[in-house]
């Protein structure tokens, strides 16, 4: 046990540490926990903000379930230039180039400028008419057009969270990207019951407070991402001088962001799709979908951190020149999350009554819909964390084009065919949506089984 808790307090104590070389269980150990404690702090959150939205109205979910399915854009950005700065950062801080690092994560930082403005004013002004094209009623638009327009206004906020996280996870902070997601979250977690419900001189905002509750706690985070940075407590040290164009890596974390975000943006789509699908079905079916989605993702958030140690290891012991240690890295990273899943996939099947019941007690249909969409997730668990490992690995590498492929084929092509066909169609109703969505993240699966044992990604660098 002492030596399990020693471990557990090098996995957090922030200080630079190098991957390339010891154990690879330890490697993994050391740069999971951060991140899985990171993960489940930001699924926290959401499970907190849709029980106090719950509490106001099933329309204030539905809300926030249309309006988190456009935003999804935003994070598809997010993540797609984060994974890139990521695997940028990581290969030059294995191969030493400390300064080359930090000077990639100034370019990320200056074009997520340009790209939060881009989103942010056409996402404001045209709030409304996004919820009326996603199927939203006259009901939901009235009450939650305040909530959509604050997060599109800012949205800067969510992608410099990524971007930035991104090139500390890169750099193989980890613990400074956790701490990072504890003061943003926590501070969301406090912020939610007070805007939502009222507390003192402050007025209950209802759906709106919770994108200011959310705005507040995650610009906090960007401000404590900022003192990390630029005082030298990350391996990446920023500094003023560093702050200018530079084409050549400008351009290298274009080419390599363009494959991120695409096949995140491809992911990303199809989500907007079903949910436009499932948004025929009624307002009580949206809000049953909403929750399920945030508990699964709540479960499969750790994974997510795995998955990103995984990247983390593969870009490090790439720069390195040790493509095998990469290798291994990556299966014993997929072993642990499939260990984990088949955990999981149990406890959400035989309790999905107890799990829904908990945020919606009193709509039959919304609790309906909710305890089918988590039992028939849950069953395509174990495939949707070996699909993130593997992908996470070609992403690390730096060959996001690969990814995206698979994912257009995957999610556009097979997910969206079938979900249309199996509940309109053939009258499955949202059934037919979220079987789509098991049988499309099981071929993903495959397919990357197959390219990962080919090999190839080990002779990328980004």
């Amino acid at each position: 046990m002492k030596k399990i808790f020693r471990l557990i307090w090098d996995a957090l104590d922030g200080k630079p540490k190098d991957f390339t070389t010891g154990s690879i269980n330890k490697a993994i150990f050391l740069l999971s926990v951060p991140l899985v404690v990171e993960m489940l702090m930001e699924a926290s959150f959401a499970l907190v903000d849709v029980y106090f939205v719950g509490k106001v109205s099933k329309e204030a979910v539905a809300t926030v379930g249309l309006t988190e399915s456009i935003v999804t854009i935003v994070y598809a950005l997010g993540v797609g230039v984060s994974g890139a700065i990521a695997a940028m950062v990581a290969q030059r801080i294995g191969a030493k180039k400390y300064k080359e690092a930090s000077l990639v994560g100034v370019q990320g930082i200056l074009l997520t400028l340009f790209i939060a403005v881009l989103i942010g004013v056409p996402g404001f002004i045209f709030a409304e008419d996004i919820l009326r094209l996603m199927g939203a009623s006259s009901a939901i638009i009235s009450e939650g057009l305040g909530y959509t327009r604050i997060i599109f206004a800012a949205n800067g906020v969510i992608l410099f969270l990524f971007i930035i996280n991104g090139m500390l996870r890169g750099a193989g902070d980890a613990a400074w990207s956790m701490r990072v997601m504890l003061i943003s979250n926590g501070l969301n977690i406090i912020l939610d019951p007070i805007f939502i419900m009222g507390l003192g001189p402050i007025p209950a905002m209802g759906v709106e407070g919770a994108a200011i509750a959310t705005t507040i706690g995650r610009g906090v985070g960007v401000l404590f991402q900022c003192y990390i940075l630029f005082k030298g407590k990350s391996t990446i040290h920023l500094k003023w001088s560093h702050f200018r164009f530079l084409k050549g890596l400008l351009y290298r974390l274009l080419k390599i962001s363009s494959g991120g975000v695409a096949q995140y943006i491809i992911g990303s789509a199809s989500w907007i799709v079903l949910m436009r699908i499932v948004a025929e079905f009624g307002d009580s079916v949206i809000a049953g979908y909403t929750i399920a989605i945030r508990v699964i993702i709540f479960c499969i958030l750790p994974c997510w951190g795995i998955s990103n140690a995984a990247a983390a290891l593969v870009g490090q012991n790439l720069g390195a020149e040790k493509p095998d240690r990469a290798e291994q890295s990556v299966i014993r990273s997929a072993i642990l999350n499939i260990a984990y899943l088949l955990v999981i996939t149990v406890i959400l099947y035989f309790n999905g009554a107890w799990i829904i019941g908990f945020f919606e007690k009193t709509d039959v249909t919304v609790q309906e819909y909710g305890i089918k969409a988590l039992q028939i997730f849950s069953l395509g668990y174990v495939f949707f964390g070996m699909g993130m490992v593997l992908s996470q690995a070609f992403n690390g590498a730096g060959d996001t084009f690969t990814p995206t492929i698979v994912n257009l084929i995957c999610f556009w092509v097979v997910e969206l065919t079938l979900a249309y066909s199996l509940a309109i169609t053939f009258e499955w109703g949202p059934d037919g949506v979220f079987w789509s969505v098991v049988v499309s993240e099981t071929l993903l699966s495959v397919i990357f089984i197959y390219l990962f044992k080919k090999g190839n990604w080990k002779n990328k660098r980004a």
